[in-house]
């Protein structure tokens, strides 16, 4: 899927959703932006400091909180890891 209707198509789901703030808008671009830097695959695998430093967000429980909201309303399904050396993984939902 192209990158720009992703975000796009995201836009249009949060119109109305009242529970999105700017930082989860912040962590979907990066995430987006990752993706495209990786070859566009789905799912991706990622670190939280490599999405986090796109994103411009310097805490990581800012980042967890609002990527668990980003997976409990929909909008991808997050899949972390127990184990620190390995990536979590990180399912879009496109049409």
């Amino acid at each position: 899927m192209d990158d720009l209707k992703a975000l796009s198509d995201f836009f249009l789901a949060i119109e109305k959703d009242f529970r999105i703030s700017s930082t989860h808008v912040a962590i979907f671009a990066a995430l987006i932006q990752f993706r495209k830097n990786n070859g566009v695959i789905n799912p991706i695998e990622a670190y939280s400091f490599e999405i986090q430093k796109i994103a411009k967000i310097a805490s990581p429980k800012t980042y967890y909180k609002c990527i668990r909201e980003l997976h409990e309303y929909g909008y991808l399904t997050y899949v972390p890891t127990k184990n620190k050396q390995k990536r979590s993984t990180i399912y879009f939902h496109f049409k």
